[in-house]
């Protein structure tokens, strides 16, 4: 058994440990008088304090909380996704689906042989390719310029 484990008989105080008394005070070098000198003034601009976020942090906050701000901003990005979809796919249909009425109205260009194959089969079978290959990469670069412009929009700084 320890000492604090030892049992104290009945009527007789426990010793606690000592309390330290009040510290006497630390006594700092004399330093010269100082002349009391008006505070320095702070200026407060009233247009500072009140914009706190800057607009493109609201547009984020907008476009995360999905109010109806946010909601316009990424409709109109889907409108204008959707229309340049619409405009290439029109390419493409013009494109490749304008072949058969041509070989339709001038039968004569369908009967033209260009190393031995027929032309419709050279246009609708070789020459595609390469034309899908095109749209689908001018797709992309335009769906990501508009983007790069919604981007734009939201981190622009106020102005």
């Amino acid at each position: 058994m320890t000492a604090a484990e030892e049992p104290q008989p009945v009527g007789r105080p426990v010793e606690a440990a000592p309390v330290p008394g009040p510290r006497a005070p630390q006594r700092t070098p004399i330093a010269p008088q100082r002349t009391q000198t008006a505070p320095q003034r702070t200026r407060i601009v009233l247009a500072e304090v009140s914009r706190s976020g800057s607009r493109a942090d609201r547009t984020r906050s907008e476009l995360a909380q999905q109010t109806r701000v946010g909601e316009t901003l990424v409709q109109g990005l889907m409108r204008a996704q959707l229309s340049l979809a619409l405009r290439l796919s029109l390419l493409v249909l013009i494109g490749l689906g304008g072949l058969p009425w041509l070989f339709a109205i001038a039968p004569t260009v369908g009967r033209v042989t260009v190393l031995g194959v027929n032309l419709p089969w050279l246009l609708l079978g070789v020459a595609a390719f390469p034309f899908l290959i095109v749209v689908g990469w001018a797709y992309v670069r335009l769906a990501e310029r508009n983007e790069q412009d919604f981007v734009d929009l939201v981190q622009r700084p106020e102005r």
